[in-house]
């Protein structure tokens, strides 16, 4: 657990339950968050994970096992809340929302509080290319920012090498703040701020 998690609290205690922000629209259909449940989704996002081009930057390739650790840490923590992101009903996409103003990643750059985080993986090759990770970025900052008024800012730590996903944070509105320097990677700090929203 992070130095700066809530220890003993539920995920959904600090952000809310995703499954009820939904479904929304986009311009390419509803799209809605569900919570993962390890014993369903194992499969699937251990698949997801294995890709090369999601292997590269989650670097969670390998057994199922693997995944599971990952997935039940999530679970456990207290910040963060793995998600499936379903468009049209097709599970497409996987989501980790996570309170980062209690996320060691408060120590490298100036949280407030309340600052929720985001993790996307866009899974399958035909998925990934289409512009679809500007659409839902957009989408869950937007469902963030309407089901957390607390929540000022929606921000992200790309890799630096991801080129594709920092384009995809920009064309979401999110802006490039800073470059950090984090345990695992260089990363581009992105933010998309409340009070910009109808703006960029």
């Amino acid at each position: 657990m992070g130095p700066l998690a809530v220890a003993g609290a539920a995920p959904t205690a600090l952000l809310g339950r995703p499954d009820g922000w939904g479904p929304t629209p986009t311009p390419a259909g509803a799209f809605h968050l569900i919570p993962v449940q390890v014993d369903r989704d194992l499969s699937r996002i251990g698949r997801w994970m294995n890709e090369p081009a999601v292997a590269a930057f989650w670097e969670l390739a390998g057994p199922r096992t693997v995944t599971e650790r990952h997935l039940r840490r999530q679970l456990t923590e207290g910040h963060s809340l793995p998600c499936l992101g379903l468009l049209e009903g097709a599970p497409m996409s996987y989501w980790e929302i996570y309170r980062a103003d209690l996320d060691p990643l408060a120590r490298h750059y100036p949280a407030r509080p309340h600052d929720t985080g985001i993790h996307l993986l866009i899974a399958g090759p035909d998925t990934r290319g289409r512009g679809l990770g500007g659409l839902l970025l957009r989408a869950v900052a937007d469902l963030l920012f309407d089901s957390r008024p607390a929540c000022s800012r929606v921000v992200a730590e790309p890799d630096l090498r991801n080129t594709p996903s920092i384009a995809a944070f920009l064309r979401a509105g999110f802006r490039f703040c800073a470059e950090l320097d984090l345990p695992a990677k260089r990363a581009g700090l992105m933010v998309r701020d409340r009070h910009l929203r109808e703006v960029l």
